[in-house]
C-alpha cells in the first residue's frame, strides 16, 4: 500500500512539471511585444496655423433707421502672436488708406504697439501693479481715432444732406493653415459716399517652420523675378484681349502699365497673384488675378516652396487661369 502511495505521489508531480514546463513565458513575451513597438518609428509632427476671428468692439452710437453707419472690424487670434500682430498692423494701415480721402490735419496717425489706455495703475497700493492689456485691447485702443473720424464723415454728410449709408469691413480669414507657407486674407470693403465703394483682398503669408512673414522675394530663387514676370505679363495681355480691353495691348498700357504686384499666395493649383483696383484696369474689371501652374515654376519658386507631387499631375491641373473676381 505505501508503494502504491508513493507511486501515486510521484505520478502527480511529474504532471504537475510537465504542465508547468508548457506554459509560456509572459514576462519574456512582454519584454518583446515592448522592444517591437518602442521600434516603430515615430511620424514627424509638422507646425499648423490655428486660429479664429474676433470682433473689436467700437461702441458706435446708438442710431435707428437704415442710414445708420456700419463699422465691423475683426482681428485674427491664432497659435501665431507674430503673424497676429503683423495683421493687427495691417488693419490699421487699411484704415488710414480708406480714409485717405479726409484732411490729414485730421486723419489719426499711425502708431507702434506700445502702452494701451486700458492700463490700470493702482497707485494706492503698496506697490504699483500694471495689467498687462491683451493684443485685442491694444488694437481697440489704436481703432478708437479711426472710428472717431469715421463718424465725423457720416455726421458731416448728413449735415450736407447726403442720405446713404456709410460703411467699412475688415476682416481676416484663414486660407491655408499648414507648413510651410500659412496664408491669411485681409478682406475689406467701404462706401463712404461717392460714385461707388471700394474692396480689397491683402495677402499675408507666414513660415511656420521659420515663424516669420514670406514675401515674393523670399518665395523665388536666386534672380528669377524676370522670369515670374514674364509669365504672368503673357496672362495679362491674354487678359486684355480676350476681356475686350482694347484691341492693342501696346495702347491699353499706354493707361494701365503692367507691374508684377507682390500680393500673391499658393493655391491648390498654382501661384496666385492678386492685383487691386485701378492697378492694371479700370474700375469695372474688379480685382484681377492671375493664376501661374506649379508646373511652370519649376526653377523659378524654391522648391521647398512648391508642392510635393507627381509630374503626371502636375500636368493635370490644367491651364493658367484669369479671374477678374475677388474670390480667394
Amino acid at each position: 500500500m505505501p508503494n502504491t502511495k508513493t507511486t501515486l505521489a510521484l505520478a502527480v508531480l511529474c504532471a504537475s512539471l510537465a504542465l508547468s514546463a508548457c506554459q509560456p513565458k509572459k514576462t519574456e513575451k512582454s519584454v518583446e511585444e515592448t522592444t517591437t513597438v518602442a521600434s516603430q518609428p515615430v511620424e514627424e509632427v509638422r507646425p499648423s496655423l490655428q486660429g479664429v476671428t474676433e470682433k473689436v468692439q467700437l461702441d458706435l452710437p446708438a442710431c435707428k433707421g437704415k442710414i445708420c453707419p456700419e463699422l465691423s472690424v475683426e482681428r485674427l487670434q491664432s497659435n501665431q502672436p507674430a503673424l497676429d500682430q503683423l495683421i493687427d498692423q495691417a488693419i490699421l494701415a487699411e484704415l488710414s488708406a480708406m480714409l485717405s480721402f479726409v484732411d490729414q490735419a485730421k486723419k489719426p496717425q499711425l502708431k507702434s504697439t506700445g502702452q494701451s489706455t486700458n492700463n490700470k495703475v493702482d497707485q494706492q497700493a503698496t506697490s504699483t501693479v500694471i495689467i498687462t492689456p491683451t493684443p485685442l485691447q491694444l488694437l481697440t485702443d489704436q481703432l478708437l481715432p479711426f472710428r472717431n473720424t469715421f463718424l465725423a464723415i457720416d455726421q458731416d454728410l448728413k449735415t450736407k444732406g447726403v442720405s446713404h449709408k456709410i460703411s467699412l469691413n475688415i476682416s481676416p480669414r484663414i486660407l491655408n493653415t499648414e507648413a510651410p507657407i500659412a496664408t491669411v486674407v485681409l478682406n475689406s470693403s467701404s462706401y463712404m459716399g461717392g460714385a461707388h465703394g471700394t474692396s480689397a483682398q491683402h495677402y499675408f503669408n507666414f513660415d511656420l517652420d521659420r515663424e516669420k512673414p514670406v514675401k515674393l522675394s523670399d518665395l523665388l530663387e536666386d534672380n528669377q523675378r524676370s522670369a515670374l514676370e514674364k509669365l504672368v505679363y503673357q496672362q495679362f495681355k491674354t487678359w486684355v484681349l480676350d476681356s475686350e480691353l482694347a484691341s492693342n495691348v501696346v495702347e491699353y498700357e499706354q493707361v494701365w502699365k503692367f507691374t508684377l504686384t507682390d500680393n500673391f499666395y499658393l493655391g491648390k493649383n498654382g501661384l496666385i497673384l492678386q492685383y487691386g483696383e485701378y492697378e492694371i484696369g479700370p474700375y469695372a474689371v474688379g480685382l484681377p488675378r492671375f493664376e501661374i501652374p506649379y508646373d511652370q515654376l519649376n526653377g523659378i519658386v524654391k522648391t521647398e516652396y512648391l508642392p510635393k507631387v507627381s509630374n503626371v499631375e502636375q500636368a493635370a491641373s490644367g491651364s493658367a487661369q484669369v479671374n477678374t473676381a475677388a474670390k480667394p
